[in-house]
């Protein structure tokens, strides 16, 4: 048995090769009860213990992840059941710490049988990136082949591994016992020979490498790096070599497939698109290391709906695949039946019914073509494999938190060498990567149809202008990067065929831009049903804003959904044709005479809402002619990355500078520049062209305020309903004169007005000087007062009062019909 010290220190003989084609990882032999019999330099920078520390020591002094057990330890025990072992695992430093490695324990053989282990391990703690990247790549480097031969001090061969047959075609059997140039005669076994002494007659400890071309099994010549190695003993003395081997191209190929993996990292989940990961995948694979691939995602997957699919529990019916990606070195690729976005069908006996039932990926390295495979039960996927040599197979499930995503299939036909393990292994990683992209941006695609779900929702289905205005409206979400937003219009009845248009802008995107825009479009609702004055409105809202931050903050997850909001809040009076309009933090509308003049009036513009700025807010009133065109947006539309406010402005004004044309005609000529692209924001438009009420649908009179004015007041509203021809609303219609006007009489002074309106309701208004709205009180039976509103509430469709300059409007409107 031999007690050695193995060192890395390298001096090249022969051709110059890179040190980085032999693997600098440390190296440690193990005996079959699992004591260490040889150590390496590499092992002693690694974990701390020198070759006289660790050499005659159990393996359980640095692999506490095996521990210690008398006899043979448990770690010897995995090893003899698995015929070795590679995979993550821990080693202990000298000093207590715990190292994160890539291990790989390979068996060895010796004399009369006798069996030891060679380790390999390296450190992936210090790595940077992900520690799951570093496995991976650790991994795919553990599995390039490398031979293992101990010599003693004639260079006889002591111990070797399996590999090394494959490497010079030289058996076991053949080269235990012999020197280097029994084994393995050559033109080179002289030159080979003499490095070899040279280093065990200095005692050094330096690696000699050189590149040369040995005959390998098959008859071929291919590039190996060999490294000599002396082995030292506790004393210092040498006791034999050690050679490590290694196949330069499969080492390469290994390298090609770290590459590869690098590069998914930038190619895979590029974008949010389900469907375009699929893609992404496929191409990535093609050509570098299949010929055709085909990524098929769970039907349910692409449209962000349905409830997933659990890995291994498929049951008899298999779930629908639609083909995502698609990549050949074919062109057209004529390998698959089925095109991206088709169904997919899914053979029972098939590799893929395997890989849902199981979970695990399905290698054949070679394809099962003959009679009584899955292949010949399957005719239409038979047919594709004939006809392009399709000779090797690999099938990846696609699978997150348990979620079967989907599946990839990887078939080399070009390419002569079978998928291997390595092949498989790089595969599964593609799969995993894409796997994390998809669930994302499945994740994403949920998020963003709720968000727009409740946005569409919450947004009005329709638009009610009444006898005030026309009205059209376009409303435009976010791209998929941005996410939906908070924007909102509106356009309420108010009494006396008046409307109020509102439109803003919730800060943010997303699900809670959302929500927060539902919350303060109902509030506007509330407000408006309140009759207050637009800038009473802002006022009110800026004060609901903040509330809802306040309480957003106080939320135990700490997220705050509300912070600020714009808002441009309207009222058109079409008896009038006056506008009142205030902003709070919101661009001014656009308004369009009928002559087809563009203005944008001096509106002040006002805090944003809820930033605590005081809410001080204006109102500007302006008479519109009827025919008036009024465009109401958010910022989307007029602010781009291309273009400033100022500019998006001017061009939407030009674009709806066209007398008489259909609203709807206009609103597309507007987001015409938003068609063929994403918006970088939610881009929202309101359109109203004002009406007026002709003088023959409004009648008023100013009464006095005695007695005389509730008789005087029925007998002209009611000559008025009979030249409109309403005489069957006369009866309900005079006694709600008769209260409205009494309630006047009782509690103000001075002059009262009576109004009325004939559009698509009949609204009877009375105003007097007092602001005090009345309020519907429940009067006892002993009450001589107090039932007069309630008759009111019962004989029209609603009711109510409005502050006004001066005092007080209380109205109450019925049905025509």
């Amino acid at each position: 048995m031999i007690n050695a010290t193995l060192s890395t220190d390298y001096v090249t003989l022969g051709r110059q090769i890179n040190a980085s084609e032999i693997s600098d990882t440390a190296f440690a032999l193990f005996d079959e009860r699992g004591t260490v019999i040889a150590w390496t330099q590499a092992a002693e920078h690694l974990v701390g213990y020198s070759a006289d520390e660790a050499v005659g020591r159990s393996a359980g002094l640095v692999l506490p992840s095996f521990g210690k057990a008398p006899g043979m330890s448990v770690f010897v025990e995995r090893c003899r059941a698995r015929n070795g072992w590679s995979g993550a695992t821990a080693v202990r430093h000298r000093d207590g710490r715990v190292l994160d490695v890539n291990m790989r324990l390979s068996p060895v053989r010796g004399h009369e049988g006798a069996a030891g282990w060679l380790a390999s391990a390296t450190d992936i703690g210090g790595t940077s990136g992900d520690v799951p990247n570093a496995l991976v790549r650790g991994a795919i480097l553990d599995r390039a082949p490398i031979g293992v031969v101990v010599r003693d001090l004639e260079l006889r061969c002591t111990w070797v591994n399996d590999a090394m047959e494959h490497h010079d075609g030289t058996s076991r059997e053949r080269r235990l016992g012999r020197r280097f140039d029994e084994a393995w005669p050559s033109g080179e076994a002289e030159a080979t020979g003499a490095v070899m002494r040279q280093v065990l007659q200095s005692g050094s400890t330096k690696v000699h490498e050189y590149r040369t071309w040995l005959p390998t099994s098959l008859g071929e010549e291919r590039p190996f790096a060999v490294s000599f190695t002396c082995l030292q003993g506790a004393d210092g003395r040498a006791l034999g070599m050690c050679t490590i081997s290694v196949d330069l191209i499969e080492s390469r190929r290994e390298r090609e497939r770290l590459a590869v993996l690098g590069e998914a990292g930038t190619r895979l989940g590029r974008t949010l698109g389900v469907m375009q990961t699929g893609q992404e995948l496929a191409d990535l694979a093609v050509p570098l290391f299949a010929d055709f691939v085909a990524v098929d995602l769970e039907q349910s997957v692409p449209f962000c709906e349905g409830p997933p699919v659990r890995v291994g529990q498929v049951g008899e019916r298999l779930p629908v695949f639609l083909r995502a990606g698609l990549a050949s070195i074919h062109e057209g690729v004529p390998e698959s039946p089925w095109m991206r976005g088709e169904p997919v069908p899914t053979a029972p006996a098939s590799p893929v019914a395997e890989v849902l039932r199981t979970g695990r990926s399905r290698l054949e390295p070679v394809l099962d073509t003959a009679p009584g495979s899955w292949i010949s039960q399957d005719p239409v996927r038979a047919r594709v494999v004939h006809e392009n040599g399709m000779h090797s197979l690999m099938v990846v499930p696609i699978r997150a938190r348990r979620t079967l995503l989907g599946v990839a299939v990887f078939v080399r036909s070009e390419d002569p060498v079978p998928f291997g393990e390595a092949d498989l292994m790089l595969a599964e990683e593609f799969a995993r990567r894409a796997a994390m992209s998809l669930d994302q941006a499945r994740q994403y695609c949920r998020e963003q149809t709720a968000a727009l779900a409740l946005q569409r929702n919450l947004l009005p289905r329709r638009l009610r202008g009444g006898a005030a205005v026309e009205t059209a409206s376009r409303y435009q979400p976010a791209d998929i990067d941005r996410g939906v937003g908070g924007d909102w219009f509106d356009v309420i009845p108010l009494s006396g065929a008046r409307v109020a248009l509102v439109v803003g802008d919730v800060v943010g995107h997303g699900v809670h831009a959302a929500a927060t825009m539902g919350r303060l479009r109902t509030a506007v609702h509330t407000l408006a049903d309140m009759e207050l004055s637009p800038e009473e409105v802002l006022s009110h809202l800026d004060d609901t804003v903040q509330r809802l931050a306040e309480a957003d903050a106080d939320a135990p997850d700490g997220c705050t959904t509300v912070v600020g909001a714009t808002c441009l809040y309207a009222v058109y009076d079409p008896a009038t044709r006056r506008c009142t309009m205030a902003a709070a933090g919101h661009p001014p509308p656009a308004i369009i005479d009928p002559q087809g003049r563009v203005t944008f009036p001096d509106l002040p513009t006002g805090a944003p809402l809820g930033i605590g700025l005081g809410g001080f807010f204006e109102s500007v009133e302006l008479e519109l002619p009827e025919g008036t065109l009024l465009a109401l947006y958010t910022d989307g539309l007029v602010e781009t990355r291309e273009h400033d406010i100022e500019q998006g402005m001017q061009r939407l004004g030009e674009a709806l500078a066209q007398p008489g044309r259909p609203l709807e005609e206009l609103c597309t000529r507007a987001m015409e520049p938003f068609r063929d692209q994403a918006a970088h924001d939610d881009v929202t438009l309101l359109l109203v062209r004002t009406r007026s009420l002709s003088p023959a649908q409004v009648a008023s009179w100013s009464l006095p305020s005695d007695r005389s004015a509730v008789r005087r007041a029925r007998n002209l509203a009611a000559r008025q309903l009979a030249e409109w021809g309403l005489d069957g609303l006369q009866d309900s219609a005079m006694v709600i004169v008769s209260e409205l006007v009494t309630n006047s009489v009782r509690h103000s002074a001075g002059p009262i007005g009576l109004r009325l309106i004939r559009h698509q309701v009949l609204t009877i208004e009375v105003s007097d000087a007092n602001d005090c709205s009345p309020r519907l009180r429940n009067a006892q039976t002993a009450d001589e007062n107090g039932r007069g509103l309630a008759l009111v509430a019962q004989l029209s469709r609603r009711w109510g009062s409005r502050p006004v300059r001066g005092g007080k409007v209380v109205w109450a409107e019925a049905d025509l019909g």
